[in-house]
């Protein structure tokens, strides 16, 4: 005669909820599934929709399927776009993991008191919308901005630098807008950091450099991704910072985009590219998920 234990009462337990327990999961999910279905699923189906259609005569959409989007996507102009807006957003990521990182860990370094507030400033921008901010950029770096009337002032320069409608100041505005975004998950991932492994690998003989690629970076790499990811995907697709700064002498994709649906009129082409941005943001998505998973199996 089998003797009933509690853990077995309380596995009866369960499967005898399970049917009302699915439910009321069911239940909570449901706005939450309802939200990401219109907001995303239904927007990318729409996006995929258009993008086999062709550009009526006066603009808008026909609705012959068709895959000259696609071939037109491998026109070398476009090419060129595509890949200047990768350099720019690699470029930018690369600065700000290489600032975001160092005030990352001075922030994680600190006493927990002064954490906080060092936070706050670092997210303080976020509170001021992003066009204000790229125009203040605009004052600071025209020929009579705050900038080159410092220089001439102390006589470093004797004529107004160009600083402004160059590749220059769209990196130096992308990685002012998407800073903060490298510091968070660096801050995350140091803040975890055990002390005792940095103490352990210096009394070994290993000096700070050696610590810090054989240490600190392997157990930190999540953040790394993770801030690059958050840095790189908005930078590939921002189309205001390259239209106020750069002038828009040089596109970016996402003003690509932006004229496609809002001048051309060529919405299926737009969305063309729409679709070519997402697949190339959706790769960088599964690089920084496997380097996740993989830093989780370690640990398990």
């Amino acid at each position: 005669m089998a003797v009933s234990t509690p853990e077995r009462s309380r596995a009866e337990g369960r499967a005898r909820r399970a049917p009302g327990l699915g439910a009321r999961r069911l239940a909570l999910l449901g706005p939450a599934l309802t939200w990401w279905a219109l907001l995303l699923v239904a927007p990318v189906l729409l996006i995929l929709a258009y993008s086999i259609f062709r550009r009526g005569i006066y603009g808008g959409v026909v609705y012959e399927a068709t895959l000259d989007n696609f071939d037109r996507l491998l026109d070398p102009l476009y090419l060129r776009v595509v890949w200047f807006s990768v350099r720019v957003a690699l470029e930018t990521t690369v600065l700000a993991l290489l600032i975001g990182f160092p005030v990352a860990w001075f922030i994680a370094t600190r006493p927990r008191r002064w954490r906080t507030a060092l936070l706050v400033v670092i997210v303080l921008p976020f509170w001021t919308s992003m066009l204000i901010r790229t125009y203040a950029w605009m004052a600071l770096l025209n020929d009579e901005g705050l900038v080159n009337n410092g220089l001439e002032s102390i006589g470093l320069i004797d004529r107004p630098l160009k600083l402004l409608y160059n590749e220059f100041p769209v990196v130096l505005g992308l990685l002012y807008t998407y800073l903060p975004l490298m510091v968070l998950p660096l801050y995350a991932a140091i803040e975890r950091l055990p002390r005792e492994l940095r103490e352990a690998s210096h009394d070994l003989g290993a000096n700070s450099l050696r610590s810090f690629l054989t240490v600190v970076l392997p157990l930190t790499r999540t953040g790394v991704a993770a801030g690059c990811l958050f840095v790189f995907v908005p930078a590939l697709g921002n189309f205001i910072v390259p239209e106020l700064l750069g002038g828009g002498r040089r596109q970016m994709v996402g003003n690509l985009i932006q004229v496609q649906f809002l001048e051309a009129r060529d919405w299926p082409f737009g969305a063309t590219l729409a679709l070519a941005v997402m697949a190339l943001m959706g790769l960088f998505l599964l690089v920084q998920a496997k380097l996740a998973g993989r830093d989780r199996l370690e640990a398990a």
